[in-house]
C-alpha cells in the first residue's frame, strides 16, 4: 500500500490487466471525443445545407406555399424541419408546418441558435432567408431541433467506439493467456531455484530462462557459489580441527588408562575419575563434530532401498554395551517391514542418535522401547524412554547445535539431535518429540516418507 499513489496490486498479471483496461478506456474516450467532433461537424454542415435548400425552394413560390404538417414527435424525435412563411415585413406568420413552435422571425438572416426552454428540446437551429426587396416576396424561416442533432452525433460517436469496447474482453483474454504462459516459465525457474542447495554443482542454467530475469538467476547462481565456498571452508575447518584433536585426545586417553593402576584410593582416585570422565566427554564431542561435518557435506551415497526393520535391529544391537552399563532394558518391536529409499548411513545417523539419547537419559535400570508400526496407514518409528523428558517450551530448541536442557546428565555434547535432524530433513523424514502422557519420559517419533511396504 502506497499512501501517495494509492493501491498497487502486487501481482504483475493484475498490473498488466489494470494498465490494459485503463489504456482501452482512454482509447474509447479519445475515440468518442474525436468521433463526436468530426461527425458533429459533418452532420451540422449537412443539415445546414438541407435547411438552406428547403428555405430557398419555398421562397421561389410567388403564392403562399402549401406546407406539409408535422407532429411534435416528428420534430423532436426524427429531426423534421419546421418551415415558417412570414410576410415580407416579417410581422405576420402566414403559414407554418408545426403550429406548436412559437419562434419569431429572426432579425438577422442566415444561421443562428435559439433557446426557447430547458433541456434538449429547448434548443433550436434556425435558418432565416434574407429578404429580396422590392418584390414583396414572403420571408421563409426553417427550424430544426438542436437536441436531435446532438443525440444523433453522440449515438454515432458511441457506435464508433463499440469495436474497441468489444475487443476489450478478447484482448484481456489474450493477455491473460500470454501472462499465464510467461508465469509458467517463471514458476519453472522458481522450482529449479528451490531445488538448488549447497550440493548443487552448477546452479540454474541461464540459457533457458526468460531474458528479463536472467540477471536475477545469474546473481542467484553467484550467491549460491559463494555460499558453497563458505560452507565448504567451514566443513574443512571442522574436519581438520576434529582430526587434529583426535590423535592427542587418544594419547591422553591411553595415558589415563595406563595411570589408573597407579592412582591411590581416596581423594586422588575421585579426582582421577572426574578427569577420565572429562576426557571421555571430549572424545565423544570430537566424534560428534566429525559426524556433523560429514552430515553437512553433500550426500554422495546410494539411496537404498533399505530394510528399516533390519537397520533398527542393528542400531539396537550396537548400543547394547551402553545399555548394559546403565542396566537399561532396550526392546525392539517391529509390526511392519517397510523399505526406505535413503542412504543407510543417514538412516543410521537418525536412529543411532535417537536410541543413544534414549539410553543415556533413561532412568538407571529403566526401559527403552523401539517400535516400528503404522499410524494412519503410514509407517513410523518411535523411540520411547522413561527419563525426565524435556520441558514443553524446549522441545523445538533441542534440535539446535550445542543446546542442552538445563539439568541434563553430564556426558552429552548437544549435537546428537542436531545430527539426527539434519539427516532426517535431507531424506524427507520428520522427527517429532513429545513428552509421555502416562509417566515421565520422552517419545521421539520419526515419520517416514511415503514408501512401498
Amino acid at each position: 500500500m502506497n499512501a501517495g499513489w494509492g493501491w498497487r496490486p502486487r501481482s504483475l498479471r493484475a498490473r498488466l490487466l489494470a494498465w490494459l483496461v485503463a489504456l482501452h478506456l482512454l482509447a474509447i474516450a479519445a475515440t468518442v471525443w474525436l468521433s463526436y467532433v468530426a461527425y458533429g461537424r459533418l452532420v451540422n454542415n449537412f443539415m445546414d445545407d438541407q435547411m438552406r435548400l428547403v428555405a430557398e425552394s419555398h421562397a421561389t413560390h410567388h403564392r403562399l406555399p402549401t406546407l406539409q404538417p408535422v407532429s411534435s414527435d416528428d420534430v423532436v424525435q426524427r429531426g423534421a424541419f419546421v418551415v415558417q412563411v412570414w410576410s415580407a415585413d416579417g410581422s405576420t406568420l402566414q403559414a407554418t408546418s408545426w403550429a406548436g413552435l412559437a419562434l419569431p422571425l429572426q432579425s438577422q438572416p442566415g444561421f443562428g441558435d435559439v433557446r426557447l426552454g430547458p433541456g434538449d428540446t429547448g434548443g433550436w437551429r434556425v435558418y432565416t432567408l434574407a429578404a429580396e426587396p422590392p418584390d414583396g416576396s414572403p420571408r421563409v424561416q426553417v427550424v430544426q431541433n438542436d437536441g436531435f442533432r446532438r443525440h444523433r452525433i453522440v449515438r454515432r460517436a458511441l457506435l464508433e467506439s463499440l469495436p474497441i469496447l468489444l475487443l476489450l474482453p478478447i484482448t484481456l483474454g489474450l493477455l491473460w493467456a500470454i501472462v499465464s504462459a510467461a508465469s509458467r516459465s517463471l514458476r519453472i525457474v522458481a522450482r529449479d531455484l528451490a531445488a538448488q542447495d549447497e550440493a548443487s554443482p552448477d546452479g540454474v542454467p541461464v540459457a533457458r530462462v526468460p531474458e528479463e530475469i536472467a540477471p536475477l538467476v545469474a546473481a542467484f547462481n553467484s550467491l549460491l557459489g559463494r555460499l558453497r565456498g563458505a560452507l565448504s571452508t567451514q566443513r574443512r575447518f571442522m574436519q581438520d580441527a576434529a582430526h587434529e584433536l583426535r590423535t592427542p585426545m587418544a594419547a591422553i586417553g591411553l595415558q589415563i588408562e595406563n595411570l589408573r593402576g597407579h592412582v591411590p584410593h581416596g581423594d586422588a582416585a575421585e579426582r582421577f575419575a572426574q578427569l577420565e570422565g572429562g576426557v571421555r566427554r571430549a572424545q565423544h564431542l570430537i566424534e560428534q563434530l566429525l559426524r556433523l561435518s560429514r552430515q553437512d557435506a553433500p550426500a554422495a551415497g546410494a539411496r537404498g532401498p533399505v530394510d528399516l526393520a533390519m537397520l533398527l535391529r542393528d542400531s539396537v544391537g550396537q548400543l547394547m554395551v551402553l545399555a548394559d552399563q546403565r542396566r537399561v532394558d532396550v526392546g525392539f518391536e517391529g509390526l511392519v517391514t517397510p523399505w526406505v529409499s535413503a542412504p543407510a548411513a543417514d538412516l543410521r545417523s537418525v536412529f543411532d542418535n535417537l536410541i543413544d539419547n534414549a539410553v543415556r537419559y533413561a532412568a538407571e535400570g529403566g526401559v527403552v522401547d523401539v517400535r516400528l508400526h503404522a499410524v494412519d496407514g503410514q509407517p513410523v518409528v518411535e523411540v520411547v524412554d522413561d527419563g525426565p523428558g524435556i520441558p514443553g517450551d524446549q522441545l523445538e530448541r533441542v534440535f539446535d547445535r550445542f543446546y542442552r536442557v538445563a539439568g541434563a546428565p553430564a556426558g552429552g555434547s548437544g549435537l546428537g539431535l542436531a545430527i539426527a535432524q539434519a539427516a532426517a530433513l535431507r531424506n524427507g523424514l520428520r522427527i517429532v518429540l513429545a513428552n509421555r502422557s502416562d509417566r515421565s519420559g520422552l517419545v521421539a517419533r520419526v515419520h517416514l516418507p511415503p514408501i512401498a511396504s
